[in-house]
Formats: structure tokens, C-alpha cells, sequence
């Protein structure tokens, strides 16, 4: 039986890397007025649909996707959310 899952990928700069993006935004918040904003930080956000056998193969597909494509695992970090879609019966031709 394959298994289709839903992936969400949060993909963000490690703490200690700075982020002049983040920094960017931060100061445009605040001309704009909103003096409360603090410690803005830019992260990507990805979906995909992948099927698998199963949900512990679809974790390690999606490990090695983020590791090797997705994000910088020198200065970035990533985690990700994974649910379940359908099931479907393999069919033989």
C-alpha cells in the first residue's frame, strides 16, 4: 500500500547567523510605527506532496531532501510537519 503525504517545511537561519533581511524588515516595522517589533528573522516555507511506503520513509526522504537541497545545514536549521493524505491500494498493470 502507498501512502501520500503532505510535507510543510520550515527552513530558518541558525541563532548565531546574522540576517540582514530580518534586520531590514525590523527597521521598516518600526518606520511604519510599530515600535514593539524586536528580533525579526526571514525563513523559507516549502510544501510538497510525496507517497511512500510508509511514514517513517517518508521522514527520511524528506530529511535528505532538506539536508541536501532545501537548506544550508551550515547556517540554517529546518524542521518539518508531515500528515498524512490517503492511502491507496498498489495496482499491478
Amino acid at each position: 500500500m502507498i501512502h501520500k503525504y503532505q510535507a510543510r517545511i520550515y527552513v530558518t537561519l541558525r541563532p548565531s547567523v546574522l540576517d540582514p533581511a530580518g534586520v531590514a524588515v525590523e527597521s521598516g516595522v518600526k518606520q511604519l510605527g510599530y515600535k514593539t517589533v524586536e528580533k525579526v528573522r526571514i525563513g523559507k516555507y516549502i510544501e510538497l506532496m510525496l507517497s511512500t511506503a510508509n511514514e517513517k520513509q517518508a521522514r527520511e526522504q524528506l530529511d535528505q531532501i532538506c539536508d541536501q537541497l532545501l537548506a544550508n545545514p551550515v547556517i540554517e536549521n529546518y524542521r518539518f510537519e508531515l500528515v498524512e493524505v490517503s492511502a491507496q491500494m498498489g495496482v499491478s498493470l
